[in-house]
C-alpha cells in the first residue's frame, strides 16, 4: 500500500469515527432511556385498543411517537443546558460538555417536533396528531420552562407530559378515547410523583445546588415521604380498578403490585431520615417504581394478546 493510499484510509477512518461520534451525539439527547418508556406505553395503547392497524402504520406510528418523545428530550436539554452543568447526573450531557452547540440542539429538537406530528397526521388521525402536539408543547413550555423551576408542584402537574403516549397510541388505531387510555393516562399521571420525589430523596442537594425546588428541597424529606405514600394509596384504585375492562389476571396481579408499592413507600417513610441506609431504601423505592409501571404494561398487553 502507498503512502498515499495508507494517508486516505487513515483520514476515512478519522471521518468515519467523527460521524459515528456526532450521530452517539445527537442520538443521546433524545434522552433515549425516557423515549423507551413511551414508545413501550404507546405501544400497549394501540394493542389493546378496539381496533386493528396494518403493520406498516403501526411502525409508522410508533415511530411518529419515539421521534416525538425524543424532540421533547432534545429541546428539553437545549433549555436546561446552564442546569444540566450544575448537577452531577447531568454534567457530562452533549450540550454543557461543548460536544453539540445550543442552537444546533434547538434546530434539531424543533424539526424533529414538527417531523414526527406531521407523519403521525399522515398515517392515523388529526385526532392523535393533536395529542402528539400538545404532549411536545405541555412538556416544554408547561413543565420545562414554567413550572420546574418555579414551584415543587412541577412534577406533579408535568407529569401529565409523560402520561399521554398511551393516549396517542390509542386514538391513532381508533381515532377516539376511551375509558381504558384516560384510566392509564390516570395511572401514570399518580405514578409519576413518587417516583420523581424518590430520586429527590437521594439527589436533593443536586437540585438544591441547580435552584430547582424539588419536594424535599422546598418542604424536607419528612413532607415529602408522606406525600409518596398518599400518591400511593391514591395510585391503587386507578391500577385496579382498570381490571373492570380486563381478565382476573390482570386485576390480581395489579393488586399485588399496589400492595407491594404501598409497602415500600411506607417501609421508606418509617425510615428515619439520619439513618445510614435512608438514601439506599430512597433509591430502591425509585428503582421498584420503574419496576411496577413496566409491568402493569406488560401485564396489560400479556391479557390483552392472550385473554
Amino acid at each position: 500500500m502507498s503512502q498515499t493510499t495508507l494517508i486516505r484510509e487513515v483520514n476515512k477512518q478519522q471521518l468515519l469515527s467523527g460521524l459515528t461520534f456526532k450521530l452517539k451525539a445527537y442520538f443521546s439527547l433524545l434522552k433515549p432511556r425516557v423515549m423507551s418508556l413511551s414508545i413501550f406505553t404507546s405501544f400497549v395503547g394501540m394493542l389493546i385498543a378496539p381496533a386493528e392497524s396494518s403493520i406498516y402504520s403501526s411502525c409508522l406510528i410508533i415511530l411518529a411517537i419515539s421521534i416525538g418523545s425524543g424532540a421533547s428530550g432534545a429541546l428539553n436539554m437545549w433549555y436546561e443546558r446552564d442546569t444540566d452543568k450544575l448537577m452531577t447526573r447531568t454534567k457530562d450531557r452533549v450540550i454543557p460538555a461543548g460536544i453539540i452547540a445550543p442552537t444546533n440542539a434547538l434546530i434539531f429538537g424543533t424539526s424533529l417536533s414538527i417531523l414526527s406530528v406531521t407523519i403521525l397526521y399522515y398515517v392515523s388521525n388529526f385526532l392523535a396528531a393533536c395529542l402528539l402536539a400538545s404532549t411536545i408543547a405541555y412538556y416544554i413550555f408547561v413543565y420545562t420552562i414554567w413550572l420546574k423551576k418555579r414551584t415543587p408542584q412541577n412534577i406533579v402537574i408535568g407529569g401529565a407530559a409523560g402520561a399521554f403516549p398511551p393516549m396517542i397510541g390509542w386514538a391513532a388505531v381508533t381515532g377516539s378515547l376511551s375509558y381504558e387510555p384516560l384510566i392509564i393516562f390516570m395511572i401514570i399521571f399518580l405514578w409519576t410523583p413518587p417516583h420523581f420525589w424518590a430520586l429527590a430523596l437521594y439527589k436533593s442537594n443536586e437540585y438544591k445546588k441547580a435552584g430547582i425546588p424539588m419536594m424535599p428541597v422546598i418542604v424536607g424529606p419528612k413532607k415529602t415521604l408522606s406525600m409518596i405514600v398518599t400518591y400511593s394509596f391514591l395510585l391503587m384504585p386507578f391500577t385496579v380498578g382498570l381490571g373492570i375492562f380486563f381478565s382476573y389476571v390482570y386485576t390480581f396481579s395489579s393488586l399485588i403490585l399496589s400492595i407491594i408499592f404501598i409497602f415500600l413507600s411506607l417501609k421508606l417513610k418509617n425510615t428515619p431520615t439520619d439513618d445510614q441506609n435512608f438514601e439506599k431504601k430512597a433509591q430502591q423505592f425509585f428503582y421498584f417504581s420503574i419496576i411496577f409501571l413496566f409491568n402493569i404494561f406488560s401485564i396489560l398487553l400479556i391479557d390483552s394478546v392472550l385473554m
